[in-house]
């Protein structure tokens, strides 16, 4: 409900900016396979089918699985800068049936995180902050990230790296890595844990590469390193999540 008064807030504040909206407007559509690798003991890399959209137009935004609408910015200059609203899914988290050595405790539920979002762009050099809290109160959880990126063109392979920090709150790390008392089981060394809050590191980066005017493929490359609660915690047997995306997408102006 606070997201939903949220949205609502900044859909009267649009009417009030003075945004200006192209006649024509780009979007990218695609499909592709994503793998997430999990930190947890004795769990499988998690395979999905996943949507690609991409599409700007000064007012909404999708970014492959996340989506924001702007209410405050400026574009009138060569240093593009906006507030948002956002929103994106979380796909952290387990069941009990996920590994035995996860029997016995409580399922960790994907979720989506939601919130405000501030981008500053300079040319293809951006960097954006995005304050973000669970919206389906799965927990209390909150964060902050941090990303900064650039595009280098080799031919006509892009290649758009970026580097993450984020600030992951005592509720996000408790909820995702921590083990309640009533979870522990000694005979396999799973001790009661409660995870304190940390900053996560990680990398990644885009490659595009066009076989025409509308057709593409793009890969996504990530690497994070997990805070070192996290590390600690009796569950995990990861430092870090590695994961990715190989998509066919699909460009076109209407």
């Amino acid at each position: 409900m606070r997201f939903i008064a949220l949205l609502l807030f900044a859909t009267i504040l649009l009417s009030d900016q003075h945004i200006i909206i192209e006649k024509k407007q780009k979007l990218t559509l695609g499909l592709g396979a994503y793998i997430q690798t999990q930190p947890y003991k004795g769990t499988d890399a998690l395979l999905l089918s996943s949507p690609v959209v991409f599409f700007d137009n000064g007012l909404f935004y999708i970014r492959w699985s996340r989506a924001g609408i702007y209410f405050y910015g400026d574009n009138s200059s060569d240093i593009i800068w906006a507030f948002s609203l956002t929103i994106q899914p979380r796909t952290y988290g387990y069941k009990a049936s996920d590994s035995s050595y996860l029997h016995n405790m409580q399922e960790r539920e994907n979720t989506f995180e939601g919130g405000i979002a501030f981008s500053i762009a300079k040319g293809d050099l951006y960097l954006e902050t995005m304050a973000l809290t669970d919206i389906l109160h799965r927990s209390e959880a909150w964060l902050i990230k941090s990303e900064m990126g650039d595009k280098y063109e080799f031919g006509k392979l892009l290649i758009y790296p970026s580097l993450i920090i984020s600030y992951q709150s005592d509720e996000f790390m408790d909820y995702y890595y921590g083990i309640l008392e009533t979870e522990e089981d000694l005979s396999i060394g799973r001790n009661a844990y409660r995870a304190s809050a940390g900053f996560q590191i990680g990398a990644q980066t885009y490659v595009k590469y066009p076989f025409n005017d509308k057709f593409s493929t793009l890969i996504n490359l990530r690497i994070d390193r997990l805070p070192s609660s996290a590390i600690d915690s009796p569950i995990i047997e990861k430092n870090y999540i590695f994961s990715g995306l190989a998509s066919l997408i699909y460009t076109f102006e209407y």
